[in-house]
């Protein structure tokens, strides 16, 4: 216990870097239950409970969905999602929210909630990143509805069956599947309006503000026969572009192939419209050149941010006549031009080209191999920021993979443990994650954070800690009314669900109340319930749930985040259910 005290107050003062205190928090295990084992084991038995976590299905399973979640993202399978998604936060950003959290909430009813956010956070991260609502305002909430609404049936997570056996094993009658849903119902109603307009304002802002998303480039887009300003008005298509999207003199009438449109806008707008207007910012036979040295050699393609220096071959020169694509095989999408450069009309071409000027930036596409050739071969500098176009070949199967995973575990033919990790080997084997590049998709300070909260729950269960705490809580309810009762066992079971672990305080708390209602002459049912909704309430630590340390570093949260925003939700929900129980049981 003082161990895990000790561990809550250095989370929460957040003085040190919370990769430390989960290994000191290890460490002190470790070396305490050496020199002072448990009775009956051997010295060596302790430094297997303290280390246990690295080894643990909890930990694979989170890395394993982080790999897959990398998988959706680097292949763009999650597009279409967060293009719907960002329509809606355009159009509304609070409706779009309120939207969200509803069905997380409706869906995690029938799904387990681990694959419900599975599924869903790439999604937000995708959104954030295209210019939606920040991940760090939106991933709690989102997080919290999904455990919402696995609290509401007897199937919405293992902890719920759990809970609902044990109790059966003990005498009680079975429950139905949605035999208790409205009372988690009444309960939703009260702590959606808190998640959708109050937990969002008490979260930091994570958006990076980067240098090169201010830049805007500048390019002049082909149309082609298949593109989708072919015999079309341009004022009919740019509604439907990025905002950010400016066409410079543009043409009247209906668009041919090969009509060229001079257009500018940030990076990942340039990209959007590009993709959407199925365009060409650079000669075909490059674009298709570097696609099939990207398949053929199953490397990633690139998207760098270039600055020509005072020595490049570059200066006074267009595009078109500078031969980048014949010399190096890459191509330039779009050139910046810093403001105090822009102005004069010997910056131009005869035909309406740009010419490259020292301090220009170019956003060049390419192989990385091209790429630094390019960058040494023409005295550029090389600038961070440098990031992988998404292999959209490798899409569908990204998404399949995916869905299979969670339909998998969803019904229950395999635990989200063994789907995930086949599901993370599978994206490994058809290439849709580089294995070279998986320490993208991890977080260091997830896998020893997961692991140290697993060795805390050990002990904490192994040391008898948790019962003792169960018993003398026994002691003491007798004096109290019947809802401070039902109030005190979920306040209880929460403590040990956001410390320890859901199967401990399910194992612990289920027959603690079933023998507290027979000592005080109370119907087992509604005590029996309590716990269950003790150990769903999981919201005020990282440590409480698998999905709270898969949002943390998307989210890029801090413990005290956790404890800022669940605290007041575990409070709110404890007292919406408590009067909801007692007015249903009639105690």
């Amino acid at each position: 216990m003082v161990v895990t005290i000790a561990m809550f107050i250095a989370f929460a003062r957040g003085r040190m870097a919370v990769e430390i205190i989960s290994l000191l928090t290890i460490a002190v295990i470790a070396v305490g239950l050496y020199f002072f084992p448990l009775p009956g084991d051997a010295p060596t038995q302790g430094l297997q409970l303290a280390f246990s976590g690295f080894g643990h299905y909890a930990l694979i399973t989170i890395c394993a969905l982080m790999i897959m979640g990398r998988g959706l993202v680097v292949t763009g399978a999650l597009d279409p999602a967060a293009r719907l998604l960002e329509r809606v936060f355009k159009f509304n950003g609070q409706i779009g929210l309120l939207l969200s959290l509803c069905a997380a909430l409706l869906l995690s009813m029938a799904v387990n909630d681990t694959p419900v956010l599975v599924l869903l956070l790439p999604i937000f991260v995708q959104l954030a990143a295209r210019g939606g609502l920040p991940a760090s305002k939106t991933l709690i909430p989102l997080n919290a509805a999904v455990l919402i609404g696995g609290m509401a049936t007897t199937i919405g997570t293992s902890t719920n069956i759990l809970v609902v056996s044990i109790a059966r094993d003990l005498g009680m009658r079975s429950l139905s599947v949605f035999h208790f849903t409205p009372i988690v119902m009444v309960a939703a109603l009260v702590a959606l309006p808190y998640l959708w307009l109050v937990a969002p304002r008490m979260l930091g802002d994570n958006t990076v503000a980067q240098i090169h998303v201010k830049r805007r480039f500048h390019t002049r887009l082909r149309v082609t026969e298949g593109s989708t300003l072919n015999g079309r008005e341009l004022a009919e298509i740019i509604p439907r572009l990025p905002n950010e999207i400016e066409f410079h003199e543009p043409p009247l009438g209906l668009l041919k192939p090969q009509q060229r449109l001079a257009m500018s806008g940030p990076h990942d707008a340039l990209e959007e419209a590009i993709r959407f207007l199925r365009g060409e910012a650079a000669p075909g036979w490059v674009l298709d050149r570097i696609r099939q040295q990207s398949q053929d050699s199953s490397s990633d393609v690139m998207v760098v941010e270039m600055t020509v220096t005072g020595d490049s071959r570059l200066i006074n020169r267009t595009l078109p006549t500078s031969g980048i694509a014949d010399l190096y095989g890459v191509a330039v999408i779009g050139i910046h031009r810093p403001e105090r450069l822009l102005g004069g009309q010997d910056q131009y071409s005869a035909g309406g080209d740009l010419r490259i000027a020292e301090g220009d930036v170019l956003l060049v596409m390419g192989a990385p191999e091209d790429l630094e050739a390019f960058a040494r071969g023409d005295s550029l500098l090389q600038l961070e920021g440098a990031r992988e176009l998404p292999r959209r070949s490798k899409a569908v199967l990204a998404g399949v993979i995916m869905l299979g995973t969670v339909g998998l575990a969803s019904v229950g033919l395999l635990p989200i443990a063994i789907s995930a990790l086949a599901g993370a080997i599978l994206m490994f084997v058809t290439g849709c994650v580089k294995f070279d590049r998986v320490g993208r998709a991890l977080s260091a300070k997830v896998i020893v954070l997961v692991a140290a909260s697993i060795a805390v729950g050990r002990i904490i269960d192994d040391s008898g800690a948790a019962d003792w705490l169960g018993h003398l809580m026994a002691y003491g309810l007798q004096y109290l009314s019947p809802a401070a009762v039902l109030a005190v066992i979920m306040l209880f079971v929460t403590l040990l669900t956001n410390f320890a672990s859901n199967a401990t305080a399910a194992t612990v708390g289920t027959p603690i109340a079933f023998s507290i209602a027979q000592r005080l002459g109370l119907p087992p049912e509604p005590l029996v319930l309590a716990v269950l909704f003790g150990c769903n309430l999981c919201y005020a630590t990282p440590i409480a749930y698998q999905t709270n340390m898969l949002i943390m570093a998307e989210g890029s949260y801090e413990f005290k985040d956790y404890i800022r925003t669940g605290v007041p939700l575990v409070l709110i929900m404890v007292a919406v259910l408590s009067i909801t129980l007692v007015m249903t049981y009639h105690l």
